[in-house]
């Protein structure tokens, strides 16, 4: 609409990344209905400039102002619109120029804030009357042809309307697009593949993801780089993993496997915090780049890392749409901080949501939402988790039926995933947990800022090895889990909090008498090992812990 068009921030936002290499379409055809007016607002009122369409002219789009009452005007401005995209790979602009009959909808009252425009609408004849008469005065078609072509239309929408009544249930796999196709077909809805790969291909993908370009010795890393490299190299030697590495292998793994891997947001080729550097720029020659996880092998899937513009709403929309275009592709958009999801809320309410529900539409995308209260300012702490909570289908006063595949029957039926993983392994399996689901759903995860470097935020190549998988829950092995019921407190907590509490237990001599458990999976919730733990710490008092403020 005009005043949509005009007024949305999120439309200069799109317009935008028109040009940007890992964002353009190659050319959009924006056609902009027209109807001068925006509810009841007069365009004098809603835009500063003259043209609803101005904005297009940042990108210096053709824009074609066209009279809606002219059906051959309008097709002779489709064409050359669709010829210039076709040729130019260019953005392009179509103003349809026309008006609304009965103001908002049908049972609206225009004339209560619009009375001469509507005065004079009422009294305008419509464009099929007008092209109808221009067709029989030039002798083109007589007007019994006119009128078999009307009732033809109006049989074919009563049959539609009839038709519809009678279909009683309504199927996902007809609504999907066409690359959804046979993604359903043929598989046990309820089977989880296996996330775990073998130690080869780990250390494979560590060693290239610790290296800078073979045989490119003129290739000038950064002095810093070089360290950041050696130690990756220690790592493997050592069979640990720190939160890169973990994402690392997650996607070099599903690239070895097939799986396209798309990583987008702002700054997300360094990291916000300098911690991931999937890209290494030589230091005397621009843009003469490499990429690790691009070259780990010679018939993987494409790596597709993208430092966005400075948009969440554009870009995590579209991000949106390329997830649900191929259900055999990870995509991944993260927050420069966990916080900036603020500016996109409304693809989340809308769309990522209720996507399913509402849209009959399933979406695997991952949004990475750095979150922790190490300072950084009121504004970048928090990702607001308990947004997201408030949002999910979970039902908090219900404990679902038990059986063998609780795990996965809750993942089926939940809107989306929210999780805060307080280990790089588990970090590891929830995003190949992402392709290996045998339907798709929205992951939300909590990503933290000091455990990056924390010393103890370490994982083992055995936590990711075959056989393992993501744990919904990790329940204290130490002391306290010795004898349960001997046992007077246990502690609750999700992601960072986790490491103050050992360190708070370990100092204060308490290992043997206060348990720690970490949810991982939010949402849906482990009502079943909930229940079990409660059940073995029968004599516990249950406390729940958490940095962030109560209202959270």
């Amino acid at each position: 609409g005009d005043a949509a068009f005009a007024g949305q921030g999120v439309v200069y936002e799109t317009m935008g990344m028109s040009e940007l290499p890992d964002y353009t379409t190659k050319g959009t055809v924006h056609i902009v209905a027209n109807n001068q007016i925006g509810f009841t607002t007069d365009p004098r009122y809603s835009r500063s400039s003259p043209y609803c369409t101005d904005v297009g002219r940042v990108v210096n789009a053709p824009i074609f102002h066209v009279n809606a009452d002219d059906p051959e005007a309008v097709m002779l401005i489709a064409n050359i619109a669709a010829e210039w995209r076709a040729t130019w790979h260019r953005d392009v602009v179509i103003d349809l120029v026309g008006y609304r009959k009965f103001g908002h909808n049908e049972i609206d009252e225009p004339m209560f804030t619009q009375p001469i425009m509507y005065s004079i609408i009422k009294k305008h004849p419509n464009v099929l009357e007008i092209y109808s008469n221009k067709l029989i005065k030039e002798g083109v078609a007589t007007k019994e042809e006119v009128e078999g072509v009307v009732d033809k239309y109006d049989r074919i929408c009563e049959e539609a309307f009839k038709k519809a009544a009678e279909e009683t249930q309504i199927f996902n796999k007809h609504w999907l697009d066409s690359p959804w196709s046979g993604f359903f077909e043929g598989k046990d809805p309820l089977k989880v593949a296996d996330t775990g790969v073998h130690e080869e291909t780990l250390t494979h993908i560590g060693r290239r993801f610790a290296q800078g370009p073979p045989n490119a010795p003129d290739f000038k890393i950064h002095r810093a780089m070089e360290r950041i490299l050696k130690a990756r190299n220690e790592m493997v030697d050592n069979r640990q993993i720190d939160w890169a590495m973990a994402e690392a292998f997650a996607f070099g793994s599903l690239l070895k496997e097939g799986v396209h891997v798309r990583l987008s947001g702002q700054d997300v080729e360094r990291g916000t915090f300098s911690h991931r550097h999937h890209v290494l720029h030589h230091q005397t020659r621009d843009k003469s780049t490499y990429k690790p996880l691009a070259n780990l092998y010679p018939d993987q899937a494409p790596y597709s890392v993208c430092n966005s513009s400075l948009s969440e709403y554009g870009v995590l929309g579209f991000e949106l749409g390329y997830s649900m275009t191929n259900p055999n592709a990870l995509v991944l958009w993260e927050g420069q901080f966990g916080d900036f999801a603020n500016t996109a809320q409304c693809i989340i309410d809308q769309f990522i949501a209720s996507g399913q529900s509402k849209w009959v539409r399933q979406s695997g995308l991952v949004m990475l939402l750095p979150h922790g209260m190490e300072g950084m300012g009121p504004e970048h702490s928090s990702a607001r988790p308990e947004r997201f909570l408030q949002m999910c289908s979970d039902d908090p006063d219900v404990m679902p039926p038990q059986d063998a595949e609780f795990a996965v029957h809750q993942l089926s039926d939940i809107n989306m995933i929210v999780a805060n993983c307080s280990t790089p392994g588990n970090y590891y399996h929830i995003l190949k947990r992402q392709i290996a689901l045998p339907f798709r759903k929205p992951l939300i995860v909590m990503t933290p800022k000091s455990l990056l470097r924390h010393p103890e935020c370490r994982s083992s190549f055995d936590e990711v090895t075959p056989g393992t998988e993501f744990q919904r829950m990790i329940l204290d092995k130490g002391t306290a889990s010795a004898n349960p019921a001997s046992i007077s407190k246990v502690l609750f907590c999700t992601g960072k909090v986790y490491y103050d509490l050992i360190k708070e237990r370990r100092e204060r001599g308490l290992e043997d008498k206060i348990a720690i458990h970490t949810i991982e999976q939010i949402s849906p919730f482990p009502f079943d090992i909930m229940k079990n733990v409660a059940d073995q710490y029968c004599n516990a008092k249950l406390c729940w812990v958490q940095e962030e403020h109560k209202n959270m």
